[in-house]
């Protein structure tokens, strides 16, 4: 399968801004994959050229091996804008209903059914929008980017006025998402939803991107702690390979070794170095 979508070296220019400069990356096929960056870094930017709604000022964008902004890549495409809004007068029902046709989707009831059932909403299907709180329109939102069963979902802060009950549910659809195939691409200033559930993180800056990988390779070793019975030692800039030689030598010097915790830095470190700390 080709990746769910490649951006080669990406650039838009706004009159005399530079939202995108040069930005490449991939995302491959089944991969939850987050875009990470302040206001103003061209994640929204690089959303909407991948989604056909902007056009790039240079370079090129793919959605599941079909240039972007083509039928075959809208098509292969499911979306949620960040500020969606829906008509209050309708039902779960009916706007899956109106999508399946601005979708040419086949999937009738039974695939209305089965969205709704998928993000929660099985009982919800003839409340109208305008009485649905807020998480539920959200769900509903992500109900519909599924239509037609694409194969990547571009969400684009789906949590971000969530409380933290419903960010958990959102990040439990995300899971069962990428267990049913789908690639999922999700802008988010949320470091904790990106880090619990995404499988690679891309980092931008001004319109460039500055690091990318798993959040684990992000992270890095600072030290680490260790209790004896004269109490707990901080051994600062100690990577992880050393700390087994440290035991080994409190534990020669006659130490007694409680416990071990090698310490790290989190994905906010990077993200904060990448980005520069206003603090």
């Amino acid at each position: 399968m080709p990746p769910a979508l490649v951006a080669l070296e990406l650039r838009k220019r706004y009159g005399s801004n530079e939202a995108l400069q040069g930005v490449g990356l991939e995302v491959d096929a089944g991969e939850l994959f987050g875009l990470l960056g302040p206001n103003g870094a061209g994640k929204s930017t690089l959303v909407k050229i991948a989604c056909g709604l902007v056009r790039a000022s240079g370079g090129e964008a793919f959605v599941c091996g079909h240039r972007a902004g083509s039928v075959e890549a809208r098509a292969s495409l499911g979306y949620l804008a960040e500020l969606f809004r829906f008509p209050a007068w309708m039902s779960a029902h009916e706007l899956l209903e109106l999508h399946q046709r601005l979708a040419r989707s086949d999937g009738g009831a039974a695939e209305r059914t089965e969205l709704l059932e998928l993000v929660g909403l099985a009982d919800a299907a003839s409340v109208r929008i305008g009485e649905m709180s807020k998480g539920m329109q959200q769900r509903l939102g992500l109900a519909q980017a599924l239509v037609g069963a694409p194969p990547l979902l571009v969400l684009d802060e789906p949590t971000s006025a969530l409380d933290p009950a419903g960010r958990r549910i959102v990040r439990r659809l995300l899971l069962e998402l990428k267990a049913r195939g789908h690639s999922v691409l999700l802008n988010s200033h949320l470091l904790s939803e990106i880090e619990l559930v995404c499988d690679r993180v891309a980092i931008l800056s001004e319109g460039r991107l500055v690091t990318s990988g798993a959040p684990a390779e992000l992270t890095r070793a600072r030290g680490a702690e260790i209790e004896t019975a004269g109490g707990v030692r901080t051994y600062e800039g100690v990577s992880r390979e050393e700390v087994p030689g440290l035991v080994a030598r409190l534990v020669g010097e006659g130490e007694e070794v409680f416990g071990v915790r090698v310490l790290s830095s989190t994905l906010e470190d990077t993200y904060l170095e990448a980005v520069g700390d206003p603090g």
